[in-house]
């Protein structure tokens, strides 16, 4: 056989080994928020249960607006994304015993629900948008 194959054979084997690795983080990471915590929930059911029981809260503006702000993630992240950040926003209002969704909640959840590499974009939104960021400092 040659080297080349050889070389070939090798950088092939470590690239695999690398995607599987990187797979399995992300799977584990599933797995961990699957499992059921001391309340007999797992994160994901509690997520469900917010977005359940705060759907009827929502207008078509409203999802618009959550739509935008999950738009710099990756498409195949994003439904994902928007998930997380909704069961946040309706974890806020059930436990503020909303009415209706509002902006703020929205701006809160998201905030909430994001790492802060994320507030950069947040921020350039809410400019965009002509809304005064200085209510939500206390969140950042």
């Amino acid at each position: 056989m040659s080297s080349y194959f050889m070389l070939f054979i090798i950088f092939w084997s470590v690239l695999l080994i690398v995607f599987m690795g990187i797979g399995g983080f992300f799977m584990f990471r599933k797995f961990l928020k699957s499992l059921p915590k001391s309340d007999g929930k797992s994160l994901l059911d509690w997520q469900n249960y917010y977005i359940k029981k705060t759907r009827k809260l929502w207008s078509e503006e409203q999802l618009r607006f959550l739509d935008e702000l999950v738009s710099p993630v990756p498409p195949l992240f994003r439904d994902v994304a928007k998930q997380k950040i909704a069961g946040k926003i309706g974890e806020l209002a059930l436990r503020k015993k909303a009415k209706q969704m509002t902006q703020a909640l929205i701006i809160e959840g998201y905030i909430k629900a994001t790492p802060k590499r994320d507030h950069k974009f947040l921020r350039k939104t809410l400019i965009k948008h002509n809304i005064d960021t200085l209510p939500y400092e206390q969140f950042f």
